[in-house]
């Protein structure tokens, strides 16, 4: 049927040009890993037909085989009309070079912090291999976790979850990365489930839109699991018991690293007389803040 309906569309060329007009006469939303139309169609359809993400040019004139097309007008479909983000139709996520196994189980990783991890968190530690353990609060996919294992070479690392279907995805995601023996998977609300561990790092990347804006969100998001977006009235509840609880769980001189989104002004009017320190990311410094142990309230 797909062949009597698009006979024309024979080439990758074509078929791209069709996306991105179907995406941009949908009016989808772009928000998990791209922000338009033309970048999401190329990592679609790349995706989709197993070519190599970051060489689009060598096979724009390739012609499809009938099999693939129908493929990738499938893909091209689910888009559109059920506003599946990208991520879950592949199956995957990227953060810079690293690739996570993903689907409707977790949110999809788009952190701040992860670009953070790159450089190992400097100049806030200043030797890597100083940090012998770690923890990453609502780890989701666990992508942090593995990042952060990755950044701090003598670290343990506890991924932490409140969902049982998010640890599953995780402990994929850990077994790809064949670290089994230095990340910890740990059913848990927030520090319940670690109450006697100290760490020298906690990081977290909590559900934080507030509920003014849950109620607006795009469909695409929706399609997210909500307990890993909604963070209460005004989207700190999470990170109020971080605040709370984190001295109690940092080694001296240890560090709290929170991605918080849109809600600076509404964390520093919370706690006026914490002196956080919000960290550059490729967005600004409005997202993600540093605390040590010995600031915390």
């Amino acid at each position: 049927m797909t062949e009597r309906i698009h006979p024309e569309l024979a080439t990758l060329r074509d078929l791209l040009r069709f996306a991105v007009s179907r995406f941009n006469e949908a009016g989808l939303f772009f928000g998990h890993g791209s922000d338009n139309a033309w970048d999401e169609a190329v990592y679609l359809l790349l995706a989709t037909l197993h070519l190599p993400l970051d060489r689009l040019e060598p096979f724009l004139d390739a012609r499809l085989t009938e099999a693939e097309r129908a493929q990738v007008l499938d893909v091209i479909e689910r888009r559109v009309r059920d506003r599946v983000p990208a991520a879950y139709l592949t199956r995957e996520a990227w953060l810079g070079e690293h690739r996570f196994y993903v689907d409707e189980r977790v949110i999809v990783p788009r952190s701040f912090i992860a670009e953070l991890l790159e450089d190992q968190l400097q100049p806030w530690i200043d030797d890597p291999w100083s940090v012998t353990s770690a923890v990453d609060l609502c780890t989701g996919s666990g992508c942090l976790a593995i990042l952060a294992a990755l950044a701090f070479p003598e670290a343990q690392v506890d991924a932490v979850d409140l969902s049982p279907d998010a640890l599953d995805v995780a402990r994929r995601n850990v077994a790809d990365y064949g670290l089994e023996e230095r990340v910890r998977l740990v059913h848990s609300n927030l520090f319940a489930g670690v109450a006697r561990q100290r760490y020298d790092l906690i990081l977290s990347n909590p559900p934080y839109v507030n509920a003014a804006s849950m109620a607006t969100l795009p469909e695409e998001y929706r399609r997210e699991p909500e307990m890993a977006l909604a963070g209460g009235e005004d989207g700190l509840d999470l990170v109020r018991v971080m605040l709370r609880e984190a001295k109690e769980h940092l080694n001296p001189g240890g560090l709290l690293v929170v991605e918080i989104g849109h809600n600076r002004d509404a964390l520093e009017a919370a706690f006026p007389q914490t002196p956080f320190t919000w960290l550059e990311t490729s967005a600004g410094d409005e997202f993600v803040f540093l605390l040590r142990r010995e600031e915390l309230p």
